[in-house]
């Protein structure tokens, strides 16, 4: 894992590199829009991210995306950024007012990606490029960039497998996805599911709506009334936040989560302190650095009219496209043995934002100090 951590660090730090670097002029994959270009640095960028319950979206990819731009663009570049709450009906009103704006370029990461498939036709008619950011939106999308969401799924059941050891078969696991509207949830399940099914029994399986923790943390105990608190060997939860609230629901019943291991996924803050602590077993951590940095040099290539075949070399296909240039970044498994290599190497947060007072014994005897 730590090579692993290495590695994508060194991956991110290459991107940055390259972003200085020369663009072919458009005429292959992405980037032709209908819209005439310049090389102009004084573009507009419309950032649309789907909801704020999850820590991520505004304490990590707004403002990591905002300052990529900036530094593309010497500063001139100017973006429009606006918040779904998790609502695809306000996503689709934001992207018309963005087009009635002639923004330059969209950067979207969908609520519902099927339902905006309308919404990123009439951004391609009115010759606006967009970028699907973390999520692979339906319809004529220009490019995307993300992780590799079904290995998400894998690592994230492959280590709960591993932790559980003779423990598998000894009772249930629950099984707490996404949302049905995020098509990343699906590649999380599809990913851990088959890895599941074959090393233990999952006895109870959710999909999560609007990946609400309040959500999260009903089914939770849902599921320990319907299968009884000691029948519950580990849990696998598809990202941190409601891999919280499902530990507070196993308090309130009883269940001691430093005994029944808890997956979780995005590396937050409060996530890594739970790691410390050990009432989360693990959690996968993303490099939004790197993302948001291909995020956005995809923007200005595309606003600027240029080829972004260097930036984004392998494709993609959704439900409605095929062949969309793309970008995996690679995922790690994060657990106390690599926080140093990780979160804390590149940056994410600052030892004093991990190690709090609260945290401050566990930090000490995981050698954080």
């Amino acid at each position: 894992m730590r090579r692993a951590a290495m590695a994508a660090s060194a991956t991110a730090m290459a991107v940055l590199l390259a972003a200085c670097g020369s663009a072919k002029q458009s005429g292959g994959s992405g980037g032709d829009s209908g819209k005439k270009k310049s090389s102009s640095d004084a573009i507009t960028v419309g950032l649309l991210l789907p909801e704020n319950k999850t820590a991520r979206y505004e304490a990590l990819d707004r403002p990591l995306i905002t300052k990529r731009i900036a530094d593309l663009t010497d500063g001139k570049g100017k973006v429009v950024y606006e918040n779904a709450q998790q609502d695809a009906t306000t996503q689709t009103q934001q992207m018309s007012t963005l087009i009635t704006r002639k923004v330059d370029v969209i950067i979207l990461d969908s609520v519902d990606s099927k339902s905006i498939a309308s919404s990123v036709q009439k951004a391609k008619d009115a010759g606006i490029p967009v970028v699907a950011y973390d999520r692979l939106a339906d319809g004529p999308v220009d490019a995307y960039t993300s992780f590799d969401n079904t290995e998400v799924g894998r690592v994230q059941a492959n280590a709960l497998v591993k932790q559980l050891g003779s423990k598998a078969k000894s009772g249930k696991i629950v099984m707490m996805n996404g949302a049905i509207t995020d098509p990343n949830a699906k590649l999380f399940k599809n990913g851990a599911l088959p890895i599941l099914q074959k090393a233990t029994s999952i006895g109870k399986q959710y999909d999560t709506q609007d990946w609400d923790p309040n959500n999260a943390n009903a089914n939770m105990a849902a599921a320990i009334q319907a299968l009884g608190k000691n029948n519950i060997v580990g849990v696998y939860s598809a990202n941190d936040d409601m891999a919280g609230a499902i530990i507070q629901a196993m308090k309130s019943a009883g269940i001691d989560p430093e005994k029944v291991p808890v997956t979780g996924q995005d590396s937050t803050l409060t996530g890594v302190q739970r790691i410390l602590a050990g009432t989360q077993f693990m959690s996968v951590y993303k490099s939004y650095p790197q993302e948001a940095a291909i995020a956005g040099q995809l923007a200005v290539a595309l606003a600027q009219g240029k080829s972004v075949d260097s930036i984004a070399p392998d494709s993609s296909n959704s439900d409605t496209t095929k062949n969309v240039p793309t970008k995996i970044v690679p995922v790690v498994a994060l657990t106390k043995s690599n926080i140093k290599d990780t979160v804390l190497k590149d940056k994410i947060y600052k030892l004093s934002d991990i190690c709090t007072p609260t945290y401050a014994a566990a930090c000490k005897a995981n050698g954080l100090q």
